[in-house]
């Protein structure tokens, strides 16, 4: 390279083609929760945006709180789903306003939690037990495996579960 000759790189910047935006959500669907895998971040509704900005893929992602220890892991899995999709070096924005609510879980999402041994959040406040449907069932604990969860034991199997808290 002749000296002075400035050295640019675009990260692998290009015009969005039509079949990219559709594949970067099919992609986001088997990215998992680090915390819950058996729901993808689509169906837990941390996805806001996926679009293209300055020739990358952009994604713009909602933490189910601004805490949440997992946030870091998200972000890595996301990128590292889409790098191995070949979308090179992609935007990764976190949103924090509006703040995420659990009435972003999809309906999958919330079947999926419930088949897991999850209580959706409800906006009711009997929480049925995901073992056996009982509507018989305690709040042990506000604070479950995650800060997102709260503990509780159906009074009918006695089987204790985790619930998702409502946002």
């Amino acid at each position: 390279m002749p000296s002075g000759e400035l050295i640019t790189s675009d990260l692998g910047a290009r015009a969005c083609q039509d079949r990219d935006l559709g594949m970067a959500w099919m992609v986001l669907a088997q990215v998992m929760d680090p915390e819950i895998p058996v729901v993808s971040v689509i169906d837990l509704g941390i996805i806001r945006t996926v679009g293209w900005q300055r020739g990358h893929l952009w994604v713009q992602i909602t933490p189910t709180y601004s805490g949440c220890p997992a946030s870091k892991m998200i972000e890595h899995d996301i990128r590292s789903a889409l790098e191995q999709a070949r979308f090179s070096s992609p935007l990764i924005e976190q949103q924090l306003s509006p703040a995420w609510t659990t009435d972003w879980i999809s309906e999958q999402g919330r079947a999926r939690l419930m088949q897991s041994g999850i209580a959706p959040p409800l906006a009711t406040t009997v929480i049925e037990c995901p073992h056996c449907a009982s509507p018989h069932t305690e709040l042990l604990s506000r604070f479950g495996s995650t800060a997102c969860k709260a503990l509780h034991r159906c009074q009918s199997c006695g089987e204790p579960f985790d619930c998702f808290k409502c946002f």
